[in-house]
């Protein structure tokens, strides 16, 4: 059975209405970058379209007037990326026979690329911010060594933290909504986690020290004042250190994408690393989260020449290196055969690498 509809609904009352059904379960961040971009710009120029006659051609007269005003690609997708969303409910609930937004009118702008911090960047800047500021050094390491969320870490409370087991957990999420002079503080149901791995404690200057001081009133870990930290002010206070410290100015967020490139050059497993940051699908680390550092990449690059070079020398019959893959191996410097020690018939003539390379590397 149909669904009964008004041919007269204008298209902008719709759109409200579809907001309220929508914020029984989105996240209030969501909620309001919807509600913005139906307010200010789909509802004042759709007012007055019915819904059963809204097409493609409105839609394509809307991208293009938006375009020539100077509006960002990026923009104006997520505005059509709004109302294709808010169409398809309406072609799942029977009340349209078509989306008039799919395909989509304008292509998804392609990502910025992101230029991350080296590993040596990235230790000079922790032990930098260490030695000046150890509360925003705690925040940022911790950050890169879990894979938390800015929202995530700020809104990190002491009884979640759990330094026995080394483990912590997240419940709640800090986020700005409506008012950005007032943090909104919600907890998302939908996250709920099983725990993630504290870094084991060590002996490392840079080592993230989570303490709780005694009689701190506050459940957050990372509060000023006994409120918690506004995300802008984390923000701006990160990109200072960042110039105090001589390195690339780089997003917050970033430090999010620097523990899935530490985790691959590493040699950890796609799929662990895409667990590690709780993504839904495998495909969103592999498209979005898996930027190379040039270690990683180097890696790589080896370790398909040392395959290639190990053929190689059993097709010539040449003795294999005994020597393990090179992402596993240590190399060490050549030490000369003592005098007195006859040579081996099967040790080569001249010195070769173990891989692309290294020339110092021994057969021995």
């Amino acid at each position: 059975m149909g669904f009964i509809t008004d041919p007269r609904q204008k298209t902008a009352d719709y759109l409200h209405q579809w907001l309220d059904e929508k914020a029984l379960y989105l996240k209030p961040t969501t909620m309001a970058r919807y509600r913005d971009y139906v307010e200010n710009d789909l509802a004042p120029t759709l007012c007055d379209i019915p819904l059963d006659d809204l097409n493609r051609q409105h839609l394509r007269a809307y991208v293009t007037r938006e375009l020539h005003a100077g509006r960002g690609r990026v923009t104006v997708h997520r505005i059509m990326a709004t109302l294709s969303s808010a169409l398809s409910s309406a072609v799942n609930s029977d009340r349209l026979s078509r989306n008039a937004a799919k395909p989509p009118l304008l292509p998804r702008p392609a990502s910025a690329p992101r230029h991350l911090w080296t590993e040596a960047q990235t230790v000079h800047f922790l032990r930098f911010t260490r030695a000046v500021d150890p509360f925003y050094a705690d925040l940022a390491e911790l950050v890169i060594d879990t894979g938390l969320h800015k929202g995530e870490a700020l809104a990190l409370h002491w009884d979640d933290v759990h330094q026995a087991e080394s483990v912590l957990f997240v419940r709640h999420t800090l986020s700005v909504v409506d008012n950005p002079a007032r943090p909104h503080h919600a907890e998302d149901p939908a996250q709920q986690d099983l725990g993630r791995p504290l870094p084991p404690r060590g002996h490392r200057p840079r080592q993230p020290r989570l303490h709780r001081r005694l009689g701190d009133p506050t459940g957050y870990v990372f509060h000023r004042h006994d409120r918690p930290l506004h995300p802008k002010s984390v923000l701006d206070r990160f990109h200072l250190l960042c110039a105090k410290a001589g390195v690339p100015r780089i997003a917050l967020h970033d430090l999010r994408h620097l523990a899935m490139s530490f985790g691959l050059a590493a040699g950890v497993p796609l799929p662990i690393m895409s667990k590690t940051l709780r993504h839904r699908t495998l495909s969103t680390s592999a498209n979005i989260y898996a930027e190379l550092t040039p270690r990683a990449a180097r890696a790589g690059v080896d370790g398909i020449a040392w395959i290639l070079d190990t053929a190689d020398r059993e097709l010539l019959g040449t003795p294999v290196c005994r020597a393990r893959r090179p992402a596993r191996q240590h190399p060490r410097p050549h030490r000369p055969r003592p005098a007195n020690r006859t040579p081996r018939t099967d040790d080569p003539t001249e010195d070769w690498p173990m891989w692309p390379g290294d020339h110092h590397a021994t057969t021995s």
